[in-house]
């Protein structure tokens, strides 16, 4: 065997392994009516979100299950914090970002300072959620031991055939790398930890005597610096599946999608050496090379295989985006120059955010 294909070997070995967590998968959440049985406070952290932040407050101002709306307006140059006022929303200013620390984790801090409620529900400013996702969420974590941080898969919004290309190949680099994490029984090691930042939610002072997002304050891929640090400390994660009850906007444009995304999938900055090695060396060999591979005739039945599998996954993507057509169907074709973007965002990471760089 040559030695290309006994390590191609080896790693889809190991990407089924993680994969092959899927049959135990728990079902979506579906939405709930009515109050939660604790106070609920949703904390929403905002810099220069004034054009994009409307639809999540219409859907939470007058929503029963939340205790308090809370924005943190981190600084923001346009008319975030009259949006939010507006909305009927609290509005608290993020204090001053102390250096070395990144502003989106400094703002959720202060926002769970600031909150009253027994439980808190962190949300992006791009979300749009349907009616009874706070109460889904609430009953999900009241179900759960009290250390626990519950995060969402969310439905993404792509609308132009750019994002519908791009977007999915970056997609399946997650799910090689970590397979699904919405698995009974299952908890990663605190190293291999992901959460997704736009929907989380925990006990509030359960958080806060573990540190909160104080614990990521410095990093770039805040929300999987949160989950490993709590899991270091014994927490539970508990992931679970809101495509039904949350959708995203994340970009605009393939452009956006092709710089913003690709900047924090791979946690560089979370990420010890070994892992990102092996991460890198997972993508080329299983997602990004069958495909030429096979069209060069330099493939092997393995080369077929991985190429069938990530077909196969593709296909169980239908659910996790709002809008189709043909580009999305195409978008495996995009694997070599997402796998090619995520390995240039390990050798030279990017530490800009909405005009600061860290």
């Amino acid at each position: 065997m040559r030695p290309f294909v006994s390590v191609q070997a080896g790693l889809t070995a190991l990407v089924l392994a993680r994969l092959a967590r899927g049959r135990n998968r728990r079902g979506p959440l579906a939405p709930l009516a009515g109050a939660p049985d604790a106070t609920v406070s949703v904390v929403i952290p905002a810099r220069d979100e004034a054009d994009r932040i409307g639809p999540v407050l219409r859907a939470l101002a007058d929503d029963p299950a939340v205790h308090e709306l809370i924005v943190v307006d981190d600084h923001s140059t346009d008319e975030t914090a009259r949006v939010a006022v507006n909305h009927g929303a609290r509005v608290v200013l993020a204090p001053p970002l102390p250096t070395g620390c990144v502003g989106k984790p400094s703002a959720l801090q202060h926002g769970l300072e600031q909150a009253t409620g027994e439980l808190v529900v962190t949300l992006d400013a791009d979300v749009r959620p349907e009616p009874g996702l706070v109460v889904a969420l609430a009953d999900a974590l009241l179900a759960a031991p009290a250390c626990t941080l519950l995060t969402g898969t969310v439905r993404f919004d792509c609308r132009s055939l750019g994002e519908r290309f791009l977007h999915p190949a970056f997609l399946a680099s997650l799910v090689y790398r970590f397979g699904p994490g919405d698995v009974d029984g299952f908890q990663p090691r605190p190293s291999r930890a992901v959460a997704n930042g736009q929907c989380l939610a925990a006990r509030r002072e359960e958080l806060l005597a573990a540190g909160g997002f104080a614990l990521s304050a410095e990093h770039m891929t805040d929300d999987v610096a949160l989950a490993r640090a709590l899991r270091r400390r014994g927490w539970e994660l508990l992931t679970v599946d809101v495509s039904d009850l949350l959708e995203v906007r994340m970009y605009t444009s393939a452009a956006e999608t092709w710089t913003g995304w690709s900047r924090s999938l791979m946690a560089p900055d979370v990420t010890a050496a070994p892992w990102l090695a092996l991460d890198v060396a997972t993508l080329w060999a299983v997602q990004a090379l069958p495909l030429p591979r096979l069209l060069a005739r330099r493939g092997s039945r393995l080369d077929l295989g991985l190429l069938v599998l990530r077909l196969a996954l593709h296909g169980a993507f239908r659910r996790t985006y709002r809008d189709h057509g043909a580009a999305f169907w195409l978008a495996p074709l995009a694997d070599l120059p997402a796998v090619a973007r995520l390995t240039w965002s390990v050798l030279r990471a990017d530490r800009r955010w909405r005009g600061r760089r860290y």
